[in-house]
């Protein structure tokens, strides 16, 4: 089978920072589906691993943590799918990817592919909806209301893969208030069509302009990107006692303690946590990505996928980590079919 991955930790100007290569196509045991990868998208973790982790032992390490597909075959584990079924995934981190033609994943992590949507629509997805599930409901627990707070939200980076599946998970499923930061006119705009009551402008001071509002200081601060940036705002505009979450890697690490003083707690969000330590309730990322799916045929969320950027191969996948690495992405970038 066609597969791309890389040898060597290379910037994105090499040509050969991604290769093609060919693989075995590989056999379903346990748990495992054996998918036909029709679409697969391009996450910021393709582009950290590319550039932090060289592959050992002169391998060629296969990225992709994104795809819809069709099930080709089952292991003797599988419950759950059957053999021609469409899904929509994330997979692992310590598995081989999906930029690849055919992929084995857990069936505990795999989710039903919305009827309503493409292939290419449904890839950009799965990882950026199981985060952001994950971050408001399993860390942040936004319905458990936190004491004298405002009802309300703020998402950094409403723009962003995650934050954009945020905005409309938030706005759909909770009563909260949600307050998106974006920096461009354009993306102020998407944000606002996403779902967001308000937009506030992350390339300035946060906390003034949330005070602005007159909502008073949120119970929530879910932060996607520049968290070591936005620190300072985000602990004087969190209510007392209010929950912080992040997804990010801050630059020189993360300064907790300025968040003491009102006792805010801190939850680092990671969506492989459950797949790669196989969690007791790893299937709990197989039951929210049918809760997207059935949220996406009701016409509640929408999908995030910008731009379609051809086959999957290691040139057009280069050219997507390039856009992933510039910071100015806005949604997801897909690539579909071999």
């Amino acid at each position: 089978m066609r597969a791309i991955g890389y040898k060597n930790s290379k910037p994105v100007t090499e040509a050969d920072a991604l290769i093609d290569f060919d693989l075995p196509v590989p056999q379903a045991k346990g748990h495992d589906l054996l998918v036909e990868v029709k679409a697969v998208s391009v996450n910021p973790v393709d582009a950290k691993i590319r550039l932090g982790q060289p592959p050992e032992n002169g391998a060629t390490r296969v990225l992709g943590f994104d795809a819809a597909g069709i099930v080709k075959a089952v292991g003797e584990g599988v419950t759950l799918f059957k053999p021609g079924d469409e899904v929509f995934y994330a997979g692992a981190i310590n598995r081989p990817g999906s930029n690849s033609e055919f992929q084995l994943v857990d069936e505990r992590i795999v989710g039903a592919k919305p009827k309503s949507l493409s292939f290419e629509e449904a890839a950009a997805l799965p990882l950026t909806a199981i985060t952001a599930y994950e971050a408001l409901f399993d860390r942040l627990k936004v319905k458990d209301p936190v004491p004298g707070s405002a009802n309300a939200i703020l998402i950094i980076g409403g723009a962003g893969g995650v934050g954009s599946i945020a905005v409309q998970l938030a706005r759909q499923l909770t009563d909260l208030t949600v307050i998106a930061t974006a920096s461009r006119p354009e993306t102020k705009e998407w944000v606002k069509a996403l779902g967001a009551h308000h937009v506030i402008d992350h390339s300035q001071p946060l906390a003034p302009q949330v005070e602005a509002l007159g909502l008073g200081a949120p119970g929530f601060v879910f932060s996607t990107t520049q968290s070591d940036q936005h620190a300072a705002d985000s602990v004087a505009l969190i209510a007392p006692q209010g929950r912080f979450a992040l997804i990010d890697d801050p630059k020189g690490g993360f300064d907790a303690m300025p968040f003491k003083r009102k006792a805010i707690s801190i939850h680092w969000e990671m969506m492989f946590a459950r797949p790669v330590f196989e969690t007791a309730d790893i299937i709990e990322q197989h039951n929210l990505l049918n809760h997207v799916s059935e949220l996406v045929d009701a016409g509640k969320i929408k999908t995030t996928l910008t731009e379609v950027f051809g086959t999957i191969n290691a040139a057009n996948l280069i050219k997507a980590h390039r856009l992933i690495e510039s910071g100015t992405a806005k949604g997801k970038i897909v690539l579909s079919g071999f």
